[in-house]
């Protein structure tokens, strides 16, 4: 048992620089090429239907359900007061939660705790898990989720850091699109129920502002994660 504590909260050796850069290239390459993206934002939806979840729990509202979507579209219902704090944090953790998600892991690898990020990954894939009403969802969250109990158990630390340092340089850049997409849809005359659209009928406050405070926040984490990752 004291075993298995010492590797899960031990630190472990960062990686040279070389590989920094090169995951973070790599996860560029993954964010950026639109029929890549087409697969690759699964995982930016998982961060972002998860954060509307799990806000929901923290401030008291009872969670229903979780659905993923082929399309890479989400939907998080929850349970409770319609109007208030509680509601307006849990319709503004979706497009936060990936980049913050990624400024959280940016800190524990700067901290040099690779496994203990791969293992509380894996717990909140699986406590997502439960939660998830479709097969589409279902299949979505296994796959990710086996990816890291994978990585974690049959890899060395070469190989767990790099994967490590991809995911988090993948949620920084990949929290920065579907904002600036969202955007786009609404120009064309599309998405009138965004997440942005509930928070400024919640607020009174133009869905614009709020736009403005998706993109600080995303861009905000990718500068300090960026930081931590390279050392600076």
């Amino acid at each position: 048992m004291d075993d298995l504590w010492d590797r899960i909260f031990g630190t472990q050796p960062g990686p040279d620089i070389w590989l920094v850069v090169a995951t973070g290239v790599l996860a560029l390459l993954c964010v950026t090429p639109r029929g890549l993206w087409r697969v690759t934002r699964n995982a930016v939806t998982i961060a972002h239907e998860g954060g509307h979840g799990l806000v929901a729990l923290v401030m008291g509202r009872k969670l229903d359900g979780i659905r993923l979507h082929s399309d890479t579209s989400g939907l998080t219902v929850s349970r409770g007061k319609p109007t208030g704090l509680g509601m307006i944090l849990t319709a503004a953790a979706g497009y936060t939660a990936p980049p913050l998600l990624g400024l959280g892991g940016a800190w524990l690898l700067a901290a040099h705790h690779i496994t203990l990020l791969l293992w509380s990954a894996t717990v909140l894939l699986v406590a997502m898990l439960v939660m998830i009403r479709n097969a589409y969802g279902v299949l979505t969250v296994l796959v990710a989720g086996a990816a890291f109990v994978l990585v974690s158990w049959l890899t060395g630390p070469a190989v767990q850091a790099a994967f490590t340092y991809t995911v988090v340089w993948f949620l920084l850049l990949g929290g920065i699109r579907p904002a600036f997409e969202l955007q786009a849809k609404r120009r064309a005359g599309g998405a009138g129920d965004s997440d942005a659209d509930q928070l400024g009928r919640l607020t009174g406050v133009g869905a614009g502002l709020w736009f403005f405070l998706f993109h600080v926040v995303s861009l905000c984490c990718l500068i300090g994660g960026g930081r931590w990752l390279l050392g600076l």
